[in-house]
């Protein structure tokens, strides 16, 4: 069985795959290829969580297990903050044939997604880019922002300043050609942004809807435990659109959906779940507001996890 390290993946699996391979997984989810069963997530100390994710897809004839670890606290120690590996098993024998570091496929698929729900969501002339939290999830979502739309603009902010700046050196030595301006108080960056990524392990809403420039999309991956918000509960309740990745998922995890809705100011039934986003014909006004919130789902991480393993095979 081949073993596929994140340095090796990364070499050679893009965002740009990433994108193409979740879509049509998602094709293949609506046409009733995809079997999956609702995670298994186990708590253990403070905010760190271990999460056991099954999917298979008939359409490719190949299952997978993801196992991974989700623990804030640990770029502290110079460690990502989700590790974890995917075990791919092909159908027609049964054979596992693969076993793929999942770190980097966790968060190219959440960026993927981020990328697919802001080409269908945000202004297309969205040109500015808004980073609020600049940790283990951040990068990879700029990246799928940065494949759907011509941002010339990224403005950062970050609790710890100095981990903005690392951010940023991060961003030039990708090749990221848009000016970068690191900010000290979020409201200059939701005052600006057209784009606003959110990925923090907040307790309270990162920013204020009421300096939002109007119009902004937001794309929120991190408060994924029920008492986590990062999305303010005003953009939430006035949102034009709301995607969700999964919303069975949103129902257990996404913390600010969560209490919005026990406060009556959203309905998880209001929401439209990206496998049907993606077929859709979104008409928005440039005075919209439109959200996107991800928390995950095996068969994600089963399309990521294929369209690797075929590409490095």
């Amino acid at each position: 069985m081949k073993f596929y390290t994140d340095e090796e993946i990364i070499r050679h699996y893009k965002m740009k795959d990433a994108i193409h391979d979740v879509a049509q997984g998602l094709d293949a989810l609506n046409n009733n290829l995809i079997k999956v069963k609702e995670r298994t997530v186990i708590n253990a100390e403070e905010d760190n969580v271990m999460l056991y994710m099954p999917a298979i897809n008939l359409q490719k004839q190949f299952s997978a297990i993801k196992v991974i670890s989700i623990f804030p606290d640990n770029p502290a120690h110079n460690l990502p903050t989700s590790q974890g590996v995917t075990l791919l098993t092909e159908l027609a024998t049964g054979k596992s044939i693969a076993t793929l570091e999942a770190s980097y496929l966790t968060r190219l698929r959440t960026g993927a997604m981020t990328g697919i729900a802001t080409n269908k969501l945000a202004r297309r002339d969205a040109h500015v880019l808004g980073v609020i939290g600049t940790g283990g999830m951040a990068f990879e979502q700029v990246l799928g922002v940065l494949e759907v739309r011509k941002i010339d603009k990224i403005l950062l902010f970050n609790r710890t300043e100095q981990k903005a700046h690392q951010f940023k050196e991060k961003l030039v030595e990708f090749g990221v050609t848009a000016e970068i301006e690191i900010v000290s108080d979020v409201d200059t960056l939701t005052k600006q942004a057209d784009i606003i990524n959110c990925a923090t392990k907040s307790e309270q809403n990162v920013y204020q809807h009421m300096h939002l420039k109007v119009g902004t999309h937001v794309n929120g991956v991190g408060s994924y435990l029920p008492h986590m918000r990062e999305i303010d509960i005003d953009t939430i309740e006035q949102a034009a659109v709301i995607a969700i990745d999964d919303v069975a998922g949103a129902e257990h995890e996404a913390g600010e959906f969560i209490h919005a809705s026990h406060v009556g100011r959203f309905n998880f039934s209001e929401a439209i779940e990206l496998k049907d986003l993606i077929n859709m014909d979104i008409t928005r006004e440039d005075t919209d507001f439109t959200v996107f919130k991800s928390v995950g789902a095996a068969y994600y991480d089963l399309f990521v996890a294929i369209g690797a393993y075929e590409k490095l095979r």
